[in-house]
């Protein structure tokens, strides 16, 4: 039924989103950090979508049909840390220099705000579709 292909490519729109809000989150929260697991600056993360495929047999023959987003992988920023002058850092080299993330807040901001308008947007196509299949019920009651 086209109805639940709906809800499903919102839902699955609702969840890649969901993700890339987290990373985002993620970034903002370690803007500051110098020392990583991996060693040095943490590097800051994107999340790449892709369209989920399914193939299905039609009457022509076989075709692949889109099923909503997934994510394909979410990768590190490949930039340079900042490097910002602070002789007192713990983490400072012998020029006073200390090595910054990657992550400019201006940018996760934008980002943060396109997710949750992506977010939000999909919430209300799952309404919509909500909606329109309740009325398709009361049809049948009149």
């Amino acid at each position: 039924m086209k109805l639940f292909n709906t809800l499903n490519i919102s839902a699955s729109g609702l969840t890649a989103e969901r993700l890339r809000l987290d990373i985002v989150a993620n970034n903002i929260a370690n803007a500051s950090t110098t020392r990583s697991p991996d060693g040095g600056p943490y590097q800051k993360r994107a999340v790449v979508f892709k369209e989920k495929l399914v193939r299905e047999i039609t009457s022509n023959g076989r075709s692949h049909v889109s099923k909503g987003v997934e994510v394909g992988a979410i990768v590190r920023d490949q930039f340079p840390p900042r490097m910002v002058y602070n002789p007192n850092h713990p983490d400072a080299n012998e020029k006073g220099f200390v090595a910054m993330p990657n992550v400019d807040l201006a940018v996760e901001m934008a980002d943060m705000i396109t997710a949750t308008r992506a977010y939000e947007a999909n919430v209300t196509v799952l309404n919509a579709t909500k909606t329109m299949a309740l009325k398709t019920l009361e049809i049948g009651r009149g």
